[in-house]
């Protein structure tokens, strides 16, 4: 099983994706002399494997689906779960900020169910490699499953521990949290990351979010940015373009720091305040 960004028609074992009416949507791995079932009825594997991206194909019973190749973003939506998972709104601008790109080594704390870990392998690519840590076994299995899925296991190294024992990894170019209380490890994120690496985490609430700056003052990180992404949708049509009735809220505050060794004369700290304000 893998997604395969590349082949121009999917071929035996890759990941497909099936939109129907109503933008009813099917995302399965396929696998020749088998058939894909639902209640708009039967399509068999065979007829989809080579068939060109885009393509129209109706089921047994008459049905229409569209044959499109699942952008990461509907892998994520549609990972299977036991836990929140970050929304793809909060996830690519997480990857810009940390600047994870292809080669660059990572460690994320808060593993779930690997919805940031798959864009973080993804974005590494195969020369890069990301370091996620879990304490819940069963969670982190279901991340495991997940990333194989998507073919990208190769590119994760999974941890089963509690990040208040440190991380294993040194030097790494950026680490991210998605822990209830990310104030309690900037110690251990310090040692972690490379001199200037990019450190960043994502919190529900407001009195999280000021314990959290409190804690960054006084550990000398700098740069600190904390925002939140709003996605706002609209009608795609033109006789009635206008605000769709539902948006993607507050889902989450991100906030971004990079650690600075600075001293303590009076200098320092005044340039040390002046970096720690937000754009």
């Amino acid at each position: 099983m893998s997604w395969n960004t590349k082949n121009t028609s999917p071929q035996d074992g890759d990941l497909v994706e099936l939109v129907g009416l109503r933008h009813k949507h099917f995302i399965f791995p396929l696998k020749a002399g088998t058939s894909f079932q639902s209640h708009r009825g039967v399509i068999q594997h065979d007829d989809l494997i080579g068939l060109p991206w885009g393509s129209p194909i109706k089921s047994h019973q008459g049905s229409p689906f569209l044959l499109i190749q699942p952008a990461l973003a509907d892998l994520l939506r549609d990972l299977p779960r036991r836990t929140q998972i970050l929304y793809p709104k909060d996830i690519g601008y997480i990857l810009l900020t940390l600047g994870v790109g292809p080669g660059a080594k990572v460690t994320e704390a808060g593993t779930g169910s690997g919805a940031l870990t798959t864009a973080l392998a993804f974005a590494v690519g195969s020369e890069g490699k990301v370091y996620t840590y879990e304490t819940n076994p069963d969670t982190q299995r279901q991340a495991e499953n997940n990333l194989k899925r998507f073919g990208l296991e190769s590119q994760v190294v999974f941890h089963n521990r509690d990040i208040r024992e440190g991380f294993e990894e040194s030097g790494v170019d950026a680490l991210f949290l998605d822990l209830p209380n990310p104030y309690e490890y900037m110690q251990q994120v310090r040692q972690a990351l490379k001199p200037g690496g990019s450190f960043g985490c994502i919190l529900p609430t407001a009195n999280q979010v000021i314990l959290l700056l409190g804690v960054l003052r006084q550990a000398r990180y700098a740069f600190v940015d904390v925002c939140e992404i709003m996605l706002r949708y609209y009608q795609a049509e033109a006789t009635k373009f206008r605000p769709t009735d539902r948006m993607v809220a507050h889902t989450g505050f991100l906030i971004f720091a990079r650690p600075v060794n600075i001293d303590e004369t009076p200098e320092s700290l005044d340039l040390l305040a002046d970096t720690s304000s937000s754009n």
